[in-house]
């Protein structure tokens, strides 16, 4: 099915309100936001919501009307994009991604696995988190240092996608985790991606459209949450999260852009955990709270 990507050309602090306010309307749903220059000399940018064709009238309707309140000088513009699997595309001139101890690689580069490191093996897939955003990245960096710094018994990988931050703490802790995200394809992906890093032992997985599924009271609480989504659920989430949570637990939040941090923060300040630190990679923090 043919991927329409609406957007708007303007200049670059524009592009980055008209991406927030497209952040806040369209938060909750599965739709990829994002800017991106397309003339640096006469410094244009782009504002960009992606979705399938059968999403495009909806999603046209209310973007028009986001436009025509706050934006009335604008005109949105469509792209229909190329049946490629962007995915794969991608990995192709990828090189591996370092974090910490954890080398996240395709087959083709397993020999860049040094000695002390701990190589994860993930191939192009349907599944966010490859290593090489910068959310995922964050996530692997803090990981390393939390299991470090502290006990941890147990774990959550909240929204598990590829399954890569789940397979790192058990690669590196050996602890059981409980990885689970709404959509069966990245449950599936993620079980394969498990079993070829030969964590099938440690990392159970579930489809869970929310907490009250099963899965989370069996295995929590939970010393370490990890959730690396996005900023508007992560705030809907946060009493919940915060409830299968163990005492002296530590949570890692990802998927949030510079501009939402302290939003994400007061959310979770209010659910009763104290901010400890914030991470920057290519634009977008990882939040480090603690009970």
């Amino acid at each position: 099915m043919s991927e329409i990507r609406l957007y708007v050309s303007t200049t670059e602090a524009r592009a980055e309100i008209v991406l927030d306010a497209l952040s806040d309307l369209f938060g909750d749903e599965d739709y990829a936001v994002a800017t991106q220059e397309v003339d640096e000399d006469k410094g244009i940018w782009e504002a960009s919501i992606y979705m399938t064709a059968d999403d495009e009238s909806d999603i046209r309707a209310r973007f028009d009307e986001l436009v025509k309140e706050s934006f009335p000088d604008l005109a949105i513009e469509r792209e229909i994009l190329p049946d490629i699997d962007w995915i794969a595309k991608s990995l192709e001139g990828l090189k591996p991604v370092r974090a910490g101890r954890f080398l996240v690689h395709g087959s083709h580069d397993a020999d860049k696995v040094r000695e002390n490191d701990i190589g994860i093996l993930i191939e192009a897939g349907q599944a966010f988190g490859t290593g090489h955003h910068g959310t995922t990245a964050g996530c692997l960096n803090m990981i390393g240092d939390v299991l470090k710094s502290r006990q941890v018994r147990n774990a959550l990988d909240l929204g598990t996608g590829s399954g890569v931050l789940a397979i790192a703490v058990e690669r590196l802790a050996r602890i059981p985790v409980l990885a689970t995200d709404i959509d069966p394809v990245a449950v599936k992906v993620a079980r394969d991606n498990v079993r070829l890093n030969q964590a099938a032992s440690g990392v159970s997985l579930a489809t869970a459209p929310g907490f009250h599924h099963p899965a989370f009271r069996q295995h929590g609480p939970f010393d370490l949450i990890i959730a690396n989504i996005l900023a508007r659920p992560l705030m809907k989430l946060a009493p919940e999260l915060v409830r299968h949570l163990a005492d002296n637990g530590t949570v890692i939040l990802s998927g949030i852009l510079a501009s939402q941090r302290w939003k994400v923060i007061a959310a979770y300040n209010g659910a009763g955990l104290k901010h400890q630190r914030t991470t920057w990679l290519n634009g977008w923090v990882t939040i480090e709270l603690t009970r």
